[in-house]
């Protein structure tokens, strides 16, 4: 089924860009794997060749609004249709990949998040395939799967067994009643001198550092154990966190918060550092147990502080529904967060309303997730936060959480549009 419409549904206020892909793309020939139940081509193609292969808005940002101009829509027309030979060719090697992918027995990862952008790479690099083509798309695949998903394999099948579940639930629970033990208080006026300096030009090495030394980060988590602290971060759906137990399954799509994940879905999360480790599985899984009984549920003292101080730096943030919101303390790096927050257009919008939009609800949670996801990431990969890193870290933080909204809120106009002009 293809989609056909007048090149401008509403001459002179623009053209929905979902509009303009879909009429680009009804007419293209051989691009079937790449195209949906509509004709329209699927929301991977778009989000894994068209956008950053072809389209690339972030270099081309006239071709990135929700609603384009009758000239941007014209351009994005014509680079879509000047792209259908290398198209029509990367989706013959999509299918050749999928079928190498079978006589493999690879049953891991979603081919279309795979080899729809190495299919492409492929049909630039070698057109349409010929007579080698099933030893390219071989020698492709076993690239693709080297070592990543194996060693996510053989950490399944190690937890899966009944003998180590057994024995990771009791290393679990033993590492658990041990780090129940008094710390000493935070050291709340240092955590804000930090935070008055850490996002200008020199930083804040000697206060970060001091907080490490101090063991502050440490000294913050005991409170995260009380009831609903953690919730309020964002970091458990439980009003208490558990234990651990050692799991055996994970997918990217039905991942729970940080602190509810079994030892498998932790360390699933980033299985590309367990890939470059080099650690025996065994090794690895002992760690992770170690981990998740330490403060914030990390290892490193200096991952520790950051949070701690990201969870003070973006109280301002929180919805006036958290009891943690009671705990707002403006600081230099929190008005500059909540600055950038109040300056995308949504939350203008949801400001001027009088209303928070959910699109403005919970960010102070999203960022503490995703902070804590990139800490732990990299103690995997061993790496520990240099002091200088402190506010990137923070405030990369919250910007990934300001992309995300935006994707969220583009779409959703764009629905709107499309369903307006159907």
């Amino acid at each position: 089924m293809s989609i056909v419409a007048s090149p401008s549904p509403h001459p002179g206020i623009g053209v929905p860009r979902t509009l303009a892909i879909a009429e680009a793309w009804s007419g293209l020939a051989g691009v079937e794997p790449f195209t949906g139940r509509t004709g329209s081509p699927l929301a991977r193609t778009v989000k894994l060749v068209l956008d950053p292969l072809i389209l690339r808005p972030a270099q081309n940002p006239q071709l990135a609004p929700a609603l384009l101009s009758l000239e941007a829509a014209a351009r994005l027309r014509a680079a879509i249709s000047a792209a259908g030979h290398d198209l029509a060719a990367a989706a013959s090697w999509f299918l050749l990949l999928k079928r190498e992918r079978r006589r493999a027995g690879i049953t891991e990862g979603n081919p279309q998040e795979l080899y729809f952008q190495r299919a492409y790479e492929l049909a630039r690099l070698h057109g349409t395939p010929e007579a080698d083509a099933d030893g390219v798309a071989a020698h492709t695949l076993a690239g693709i799967h080297d070592g990543t998903r194996l060693a996510f394999a053989e950490l399944r099948a190690h937890l899966s067994d009944p003998r180590v579940g057994r024995e990771v639930r009791r290393a679990v629970e033993q590492v658990w009643v041990a780090a129940k033990c008094p710390a000493p208080a935070v050291p709340r006026d240092r955590v804000i001198r930090f935070l008055e300096v850490c996002a200008q030009e020199h930083g804040a090495a000697e206060e970060f550092m001091t907080l490490v030394k101090a063991g502050a980060g440490s000294a913050s988590a005991v409170p995260l154990m009380r009831k609903g602290t953690a919730r309020h971060l964002g970091l458990t759906d439980l009003d208490l966190p558990e234990a651990p137990e050692p799991g055996v399954s994970a997918s990217k799509s039905t991942l729970p918060l940080p602190f509810d994940r079994s030892i498998l879905e932790r360390l699933f999360a980033s299985y590309t550092a367990i890939a470059d480790s080099g650690i025996e599985v065994e090794d690895l899984v002992a760690a992770e147990i170690q981990r998740s009984a330490g403060g914030w549920q990390l290892a490193e003292e200096s991952h520790r502080v950051l949070l701690l101080a990201a969870s003070l730096a973006t109280s301002l943030l929180a919805s006036e529904d958290d009891a943690e919101a009671a705990w707002a303390e403006r600081t230099d790096a929190g008005e500059r967060l909540l600055a950038r927050w109040h300056r995308e257009p949504f939350v203008r919008r949801a400001l001027r309303l009088g209303e928070p939009a959910s699109e403005t609800k919970h960010v102070r949670k999203a960022i503490m997730r995703r902070l804590w996801a990139r800490l732990h990431g990299r103690e995997l990969r061993a790496e520990p936060v240099l002091a200088n890193e402190a506010w990137q870290l923070i405030d990369g933080a919250m910007r990934s959480v300001i992309l995300d909204r935006r994707s969220r809120v583009k779409a959703a106009i764009a629905r709107d549009l499309l369903e307006a002009t159907a």
